[in-house]
């Protein structure tokens, strides 16, 4: 419009130039006076605004503004902007004739004369009210939208900026993840994958990946905010602006865990019958006899501390051996869930030193080099004792059976963080590279040159790896090829110090304070209990037979007794009759403890007046537990222990 400011044209060219404002419809376009008051008016703007040329001419401009832009001096002020800067234009609400709204689009252009003086104002205004509802729309759109993702709750579905920062967060990622929004936004989305993906560059790789090809798919392990670990499958699609530059990326995760293990197990299930028929008859049959023979020994009088040693060991690693096969001739349940770990707080060591018993009697026998290397201080994990036993046992074994004779076995503990990874190393066979996941699989058997004298029926591994995920961790193999050995890592999350000092507590809690005595004639078992007992913060005595046992109950005045059955002389039954002779057990707590643990005997010594049975080995919980029961007929108070 700036022929507007031509300040000559002769009256051929104003004529046209007024024929064509004249034919635009859909401009407002006018003329104002330095003041501001209509002095011409296109029929764009009587369509636009409302008002016929006659009604409008010498009225000020403002009345095309709301109140509030008039009482605001809004109007004034577009005039000094438009003389102070030549042209000023302006979006917001103008008023028609019959006082309806519209959004408008104004452009003011200062018009001067040949001397430089103001000689008014060109006004075009253009109706956005339409452009305006699209916009808001849009807006609103956009909203529900930002609200339908943030209520979903199966799907993690967030932002990341181009260098993968992370920009929002839905309730999904929180469910999944454990991070509330003001937790995660503004950090790194690599918090999510595990340290040995951070390191391999996996998170930036999926970036890059995503940026060449637009969008990028993949499955693989994730670490919620406490540490434990997860199957995700993710989508990763970049976002790119009207220009073509990256403003970001989409990313979208969902929990597969149960999903990988339902895969897993039901690729296994026809397989399954033709195993367990196998397993029942190679496994329970050889125990059967075993069991009778550790019976026998038990019913007679050995001598010798040593014979009775080995007996125990034998019984107590065939109950053991027992309980595996029992669970592995069921191992249908882990696809169903039935599989139930018995969680407590372990000292990790101990885990170690009860796996290392069951595999060093072969590797004794290969003549292997067996080293342990442990942290001073002891990694504490949550789990199943047995079941840990279980997944360490399989990797010494297997270790040792594949390690060919004077070869070296290796177990090394190492926390890495919040985790703590236990390492099992040999020098043996090693695995060629497309066996590394096929190993994991149920019954699957990896063939080694033509022999096949240690191959077994394929299923410690992935037992092993179940029972590794059931405890929140994971198990991997490494192997740089045949004849370079394998390196076989499982990773559990460590227990918080926290956990670790609350779980202290309360057992010192529950066990502490009772004068408890201890009769049993094999020195090694009673003094070791002594010890057990004393470490849990009782005042303990002991005596290596029944009449000895008797005498210092008058003198200890015990609230609880702990006594073996099968001593020599005075056995365990004859004892507790003499003790209700003196008068000594009126309200001493009275625990048989035995080898023999079926039914049968149980119902015997309750006949015989005992108040509890605890079976050789004594389980740690079985006697924190009795101890408790004690306490509680004493009427004490929990006392601190150590």
């Amino acid at each position: 419009m700036n022929v507007l400011a031509t300040p000559r044209l002769d009256a051929l060219t104003d004529q046209r130039l007024q024929l064509l404002i004249e034919a635009v419809t859909d401009y407002g376009i006018f003329l104002l006076d330095p003041e501001g008051h209509v002095i011409s008016w296109n029929s764009g703007a009587q369509k636009l605004k409302g008002w016929k040329r006659e009604e409008i001419l010498g009225q000020h401009f403002s009345v095309f503004y709301p109140r509030e832009s008039v009482d605001s001096g809004w109007p004034q002020e577009e005039l000094r902007l438009a003389r102070q800067r030549g042209r000023f234009e302006d979006e917001g609400w103008r008023l028609r004739k019959d006082g309806s709204r519209f959004w408008a689009n104004v452009v003011i252009t200062a018009l001067y004369g040949p001397m430089g003086e103001l000689t008014g104002f060109a006004k075009i205004t253009r109706d956005l009210t339409e452009r305006r509802r699209h916009e808001e729309e849009l807006r609103a759109s956009e909203e529900r939208f930002r609200l339908l993702v943030g209520s979903v709750r199966d799907y993690a579905i967030y932002m990341l900026d181009p260098e993968g920062v992370v920009q929002s967060w839905n309730a999904g990622a929180q469910a999944i993840k454990g991070y509330a929004a003001g937790e995660i936004i503004g950090r790194h989305f690599s918090a999510f994958y595990t340290p040995e993906d951070v390191v391999a560059g996996k998170p930036e790789a999926e970036l890059a990946a995503a940026r060449a090809s637009g969008r990028v798919e993949d499955e693989g392990w994730r670490v919620r905010k406490d540490g434990s670990l997860f199957w995700a499958h993710v989508v990763v699609t970049a976002i790119h602006g009207p220009q073509g530059d990256l403003r970001g990326f989409a990313k979208v995760t969902r929990d597969m865990s149960d999903r990988r293990r339902l895969e897993e197990l039901e690729a296994s299930s026809r397989r399954m019958n033709e195993f367990l028929a196998m397993l029942a008859h190679e496994l329970r049959n050889p125990l059967a006899p075993i069991r009778n023979a550790v019976t026998i020994m038990q019913l007679e009088t050995l001598a010798n501390p040593v014979l009775r040693n080995c007996r125990d060991v034998i019984d107590r690693q065939l109950t053991h051996v027992t309980r595996l096969v029992d669970d592995l001739l069921d191992v249908g349940r882990l696809t169903t869930g039935k599989i139930k770990l018995r969680k407590e707080l372990l000292r990790l060591p101990d885990i170690v030193a009860r796996s290392a018993e069951m595999a060093r009697p072969l590797m004794t026998a290969r003549r292997h080099e067996f080293t342990i290397e442990q942290p001073e201080a002891p990694p504490y994990v949550h789990g199943d004792a047995t079941r840990l036993s279980q997944v360490l046992q399989n990797l010494l074994v297997n270790a040792a059976k594949y390690t060919p004779e004077g070869g070296k076995v290796r177990l090394m503990v190492r926390p890495s963080g919040s985790f703590v990874d236990i390492i099992v190393s040999d020098n043996g066979r090693g695995l060629a590279p497309e066996n590394l996941m096929r190993i994991f699989q149920l019954f699957a058997q990896v063939e080694v040159g033509h022999s096949t004298a240690e191959s077994g029926l394929g299923i410690g591994l992935t037992l092993a790896r179940s029972l590794a995920e059931m405890h929140g961790g994971t198990i991997e193999a490494v192997s740089t090829g045949l004849g370079q050995g394998s390196t076989f890592t499982v990773r559990l999350p460590l227990a918080s110090p926290a956990a670790v000092a609350e779980e202290r507590r309360e057992q010192e809690d529950l066990a502490g304070g009772l004068r408890v005595l201890v009769i049993d004639d094999n020195r090694d078992s009673a003094d070791s209990a002594t010890e057990v007992l004393r470490l849990l913060g009782n005042e303990v005595e002991c005596a290596y037979d029944g009449e000895r046992g008797v005498a210092l109950a008058g003198r200890f005045r015990p609230h609880m007794i702990l006594m073996d059955l099968a001593m020599p002389g005075m056995d365990g039954y004859e004892t507790r009759r003499a003790l209700v002779a003196e008068g000594e057990s009126s309200d001493t707590f009275m625990v048989a403890m035995t080898g023999y643990g079926n039914e049968e005997d149980k119902r015997r010594t309750r006949s015989a007046g005992f108040d509890a049975h605890l079976t050789k080995p004594v389980e740690l919980e079985a006697l924190v537990r009795l101890l408790n029961e004690a306490r509680s007929r004493h009427g004490k108070a929990p006392t601190a222990a150590l």
